[in-house]
């Protein structure tokens, strides 16, 4: 009989196998963590190198405003029954301004409706032309009180009250279609000389170049001609800070050839070809 050949060792040895892993792609947490690190330093290498070679551009400022109901609080003793314009007929216009600052600042101004869009075209203009305007609040924060305001430096709109200094008269600012800016910068003066603000009296040299203070053909002045209000700057006595679409302070009117920004006659002149009736 014939006898089968003795294995070898290389018989012996099995052959080998070729097997899938099931682990294919799986890399050992102490790889792991070296390789996130790699990451994150080459992430942040080619950020910062982006943001090096274009900046993210900053939005410019604008005027941003918006319009609406006043809610009562906004109103406070600057309406009281009996007022010619009823709170319905009055809007809140919420605005940025440039500060004296030079940053800009949200302020608020309540004005009759039809106050509204001149209102926002002279603003918009004197947002553009970085116009400082020292604040802008509510009267109803004064207790409708004017000469409060104006000690204040404030710029406000409507405002339901008589005349200053002639409680016989109601003032242009009771329609809400009438505006006073930066009142110390431009101070008005009333028939017995007397100065509002008192610290104002300073600014009554219109020779001086401060910031804030408007003249004749200025960005307000212009904006303000162009929407068709007028300027009590031109009166006499003065009147710098007052601004109104019929080119009166007052809804009564006096003599002829004259009328009344808070119980003060006007130049003759500035009624000509004028129509001063609402």
């Amino acid at each position: 009989m014939t006898k089968p050949a003795p294995r070898t060792a290389e018989a012996e040895t099995p052959p080998p196998r070729t097997r899938t892993s099931t682990r294919t792609g799986r890399i050992r947490p102490r790889a792991l963590s070296a390789l996130a690190m790699s990451a994150a330093v080459l992430l942040t290498c080619c950020v910062g190198a982006s943001a090096d070679a274009a900046p993210r551009q900053t939005p410019a400022p604008a005027l941003d405003a918006s319009v609406s109901d006043v809610p009562t609080a906004k109103l406070g003793d600057s309406w009281h029954p009996g007022c010619p314009v009823p709170p319905s007929g009055l809007r809140l216009i919420r605005m940025n301004h440039w500060g004296f600052d030079g940053q800009v600042h949200q302020g608020e101004l309540v004005a009759g409706e039809q106050a509204v869009a001149p209102l926002l075209y002279v603003f918009g203009r004197a947002f553009e032309a970085h116009f400082p305007i020292r604040q802008m609040r509510v009267m109803a924060e004064f207790g409708g009180d004017d000469v409060a305001a104006m000690a204040a430096d404030n710029t406000s709109a409507f405002n339901c009250r008589s005349v200053t200094g002639d409680p016989t008269e109601v003032s242009q600012h009771s329609y809400g279609d009438a505006v006073d800016i930066n009142t110390l910068e431009n101070p008005y003066v009333d028939v017995n000389d007397v100065v509002y603000p008192p610290a104002g009296a300073v600014f009554l040299d219109r020779n001086r170049d401060d910031p804030g203070m408007i003249y004749q053909g200025d960005v307000i002045t212009t904006a303000m001609r162009e929407m068709g209000w007028q300027w009590g700057g031109r009166w006499s006595p003065p009147d710098y800070q007052h601004f109104s679409a019929n080119g009166r302070a007052a809804t009564a009117g006096r003599a002829a050839g004259a009328s009344a920004e808070r119980g003060r006659p006007r130049r003759t002149h500035a009624l000509r070809g004028q129509n001063t009736s609402r």
